[in-house]
């Protein structure tokens, strides 16, 4: 089944999305509140349907009150419920103390949270923050949180694993680790990249019956196969190489011929019509030998380059160029062509040190590099990744990968984040490879901003079922069947 484009938010533009929904049509702040409760306990259900016994670790606020709502039809459907709270001597908000209220009429009991509590049931639910908490944790909160992480039990997060910021997937402080979540209204855009995946387990959706008209207004979409279909036309009968572009591959200083000739055969594999690798003039019968169908040229010097980056259709740079004066050189001469760009690796690495604004170019930096490019440390891009995009296209590019774990593709004001993907790619080549497929989808006519967007998509799910056969030892050159199948 094809897979659309899912809306992502953040927390302001949720408490929009519920100002709207409560000013507008007839909801109110209890009335959503019970449907997220009810929503949350009939998850539950259908998730772990032969559980008896559940613990539910409730906060002072409207989470928490989320938590007292599922608590509240547990109980009612005869399940065994214990209700731990957190600061339990601390105001409620008003829809949280009227949830607590009904609860307790109900013939529920809470008490105050302790670790051993957490050991009176089968599943845990974690209703302590949910999108309420972008600082760090402290006191009982962070004690309660790193037992629940220690609980061998499995954990239902509510809207949000607490501790996880969920607009940014940074974690300042100890987090929740989920085996599912469930949000409330929209899916939170921190759950899809940096920490986010690894802690919110299965992610499902609920809407609460708000309609959809309510609930525009999100800037971050999820990459989709769907634009893969809509961008890539069925072939013509009569075409031939010439109407799928040439793609130039720019680096490969002495020891990196591996990386070129891995961008060279994504390049193909996603369709490029002709390919040519520019590298140092020794690696050349190495790349040929893995890779007839390139074609390869030496070059010494940047007017070696020159008549290669004419003919090219688009160019992408950077993949084993190194920072010495040879890939100084190259990197100038791909720089002063009017010509679509993918930069790369050590291109990125020299655009550090002498910044530029690069017209029609995708730059894939990851972490490490992005945190060059913008003269900060990497824990600052991962600490707010959306804004570290952002900030690197607004400088540098017209747009922007940023690589890791919820890859993100910024091309304006719109943000793409990328749900595909798995530990397993954490190998070398993987970059090489993305950089190859993106030049290979330009080549063909995409624009900048959808061969990126494609791009990063088809390369993650390749990744995914490479991993059909393990994670664990998957290499970048795996990934080329399942390029060709995503994209066939």
């Amino acid at each position: 089944m094809t897979q659309f484009p899912r809306r992502l938010y953040t927390a302001a533009e949720i408490r929009s999305v519920e100002a709207r929904a409560c000013a507008e049509l007839n909801f109110d702040e209890r009335g959503l509140m019970e449907s997220a409760g009810g929503a949350a306990y009939a998850f539950l259900r259908e998730r772990w349907p032969r559980v008896l016994r559940l613990v539910v670790v409730c906060g002072i606020g409207n989470n928490g009150g989320d938590g007292y709502v599922l608590a509240r039809h547990a109980h009612a459907a005869g399940l065994v419920v214990t209700v731990l709270e957190v600061d339990p001597e601390h105001a409620r908000t008003r829809a949280a103390a009227d949830a607590r209220r009904a609860f307790v009429e109900a013939g529920g009991r809470h008490e105050p949270f302790e670790p051993s509590g957490l050991d009176r049931g089968e599943l845990i639910v974690d209703a302590l923050f949910g999108i309420g908490l972008s600082r760090p944790p402290s006191g009982a909160f962070a004690d309660a949180i790193t037992a629940m992480t220690l609980a061998p039990q499995p954990v239902l997060a509510l809207d949000t694993p607490s501790g996880l910021d969920s607009d940014t997937g940074h974690t300042p402080g100890v987090a929740v680790r989920a085996t599912a979540t469930i949000c409330f209204l929209g899916l939170k855009r921190g759950l899809f990249t940096h920490r986010g995946p690894d802690l919110a387990g299965d992610v499902e959706l609920r809407t609460l019956d708000v309609p959809a008209e309510a609930l525009a207004g999100a800037a971050a979409l999820t990459l989709s196969e769907f634009e893969v279909h809509a961008a890539l036309a069925e072939r013509a009968r009569d075409s031939h190489k010439g109407v799928y572009g040439q793609v130039l591959i720019v680096g490969g200083d002495r020891g990196y011929a591996g990386a070129v000739a891995l961008a060279a055969e994504a390049a193909l594999r996603a369709g490029a019509g002709t390919v040519r690798v520019a590298t140092r003039p020794e690696h050349a019968a190495a790349i040929l030998s893995r890779l007839p169908e390139a074609m390869v040229v030496g070059v010494e010097t940047a007017a070696d380059l020159v008549p290669w980056l004419a003919a090219a259709t688009v160019i992408a740079v950077g993949p084993g160029l190194g920072t010495a004066p040879w890939g100084k050189s190259l990197l100038g001469a791909c720089f002063d062509v009017a010509k679509p760009l993918v930069v790369d690796a050590d291109a990125l690495n020299l655009l550090a040190s002498s910044p530029r604004k690069l017209s029609d170019a995708v730059l894939t930096p990851h972490p490490g590099e992005a945190a060059r490019l913008l003269g900060i440390d990497a824990a600052a891009v991962q600490r707010d990744r959306f804004a570290a995009v952002q900030n690197l296209r607004d400088r540098l590019g017209e747009v922007v990968v940023l690589k890791g774990a919820g890859t993100l593709v910024c091309d304006g004001d719109r943000i793409g984040v990328c749900d595909r993907g798995n530990p397993g790619m954490a190998s070398a080549g993987m970059g090489d490879v993305l950089t190859g497929v993106i030049a290979g989808l330009r080549a063909q006519g995409l624009d900048a901003s959808t061969a990126a967007r494609v791009g990063v998509w088809v390369h993650a799910a390749a990744g995914d079922l490479a991993a059909d056969e393990g994670e664990r030892g998957m290499i970048a050159s795996d990934l080329f069947a399942p390029i060709r199948q995503l994209l066939g």
